[in-house]
């Protein structure tokens, strides 16, 4: 069989298969009497083996090995080749990761090309400063896609930094539209750290939508996901926060901002004895724990309304000394008014 037809059959072109004999790869059973190559069926055989191996990402060299050395074992070899693979699959995907949001950024030059680049390089810097920096310019001058900055806040664990993001997350045009989605599956993250990010910076965004999100938050798996979205929610005016708020304020976590909540929205009258009733329900139920009562005391204070006056008319009566000057100094204050 001539080297043409085994290149038909086989895929491989002459040329390559040149290259095989060259290498030793391929040795032709010998030439015909005009002086072509001739090629058994054991050699073609041989070269289907050859583009096997090769499929793999072996080297020519190593595919001659695995056919001629018996002792070339494969298993080494092939924990390289996936290590190797895996590689270069995170380096290609972290570079479309990086020309999608080259693109998302919709450059107008190469100018702006090269803006963003530096920026999406400062945000993976080592340095706070620099990332800082970074958030700052994606606010003011280089608009980065959203998914940048969503990447960025929910893996940032410095305070400054992180705030710097969540700054201008909220200052994007396009975070409540692509924002939102990326921030909800950050919520449901198996890493609390993250979680927590996700859910502060749902509570920087204006957006309806994430006011929706927040309120589905308030009965999340994480306690902590939980009393950030009321906190937020409460700053909004949203009432289905108060039971978290109270609860809050019983257990001692964020009580002084769940309390300002509180009173936030006890300014609404129909809301103000339904956040009176609940405070004063809880301190029946918290004789034992001083500290529980003094908080939900000074909750009252900030609730107006004749459920809270009358909660405090009698705790101003209360054995507890600091409960008793507290809700004494309340109703001081509200006569005086």
């Amino acid at each position: 069989m001539r080297i043409s037809e085994v290149a038909r059959r086989s895929g491989v072109s002459a040329r390559m298969l040149r290259h095989y004999e060259a290498l030793g790869l391929v040795r032709p059973t010998g030439r015909t009497g005009t002086g072509y190559r001739e090629y058994s069926d054991e050699n073609i055989r041989r070269v289907f083996h050859i583009e096997s191996l090769r499929s793999l990402g072996l080297s020519l060299r190593d595919v001659g090995r695995a056919l001629d050395d018996p002792a070339f074992a494969p298993a080494g070899l092939v924990e390289d080749l996936i290590r190797g693979t895996r590689d270069r699959i995170a380096a290609e995907t972290e570079l479309l990761t990086r020309l999608r949001r080259i693109d998302a950024a919709e450059p107008a030059c190469w100018e702006d090309v090269l803006q963003v680049v530096a920026l999406l390089q400062a945000l993976g810097s080592k340095s706070p400063g620099a990332r800082q920096r970074a958030a700052l310019s994606a606010a003011e001058d280089v608009p980065l896609p959203v998914e940048a900055l969503v990447e960025a806040v929910l893996s940032e664990s410095d305070p400054n930094v992180a705030g710097a993001l969540r700054w201008a997350l909220a200052q994007s045009s396009s975070a409540a539209e692509e924002g939102l989605p990326l921030l909800a599956k950050g919520l449901d993250s198996p890493t609390a750290a993250v979680r927590k990010r996700a859910v502060r910076s749902l509570a920087e965004l204006p957006d309806g939508a994430a006011t929706a999100l927040l309120t589905e938050a308030l009965a999340h798996h994480d306690v902590v996901v939980r009393r950030y979205a009321a906190l937020a929610l409460g700053a909004r005016g949203v009432a289905d926060a108060i039971p978290t708020l109270v609860e809050m304020v019983v257990v001692g976590r964020n009580d002084g901002d769940a309390a300002d909540a509180l009173s936030a929205l006890a300014a609404d009258p129909a809301v103000a004895d339904r956040i009176g009733t609940g405070l004063v329900g809880r301190l029946a139920g918290s004789g034992r724990e001083p500290a529980a009562r003094r908080r939900l005391t000074q909750a009252l204070a900030g609730v107006p309304g004749d459920t809270a006056s009358r909660a405090l008319a009698e705790l101003a009566e209360d054995a507890d000394p600091g409960v008793a000057l507290t809700a004494a100094y309340v109703l001081s204050l509200r006569a005086a008014d």
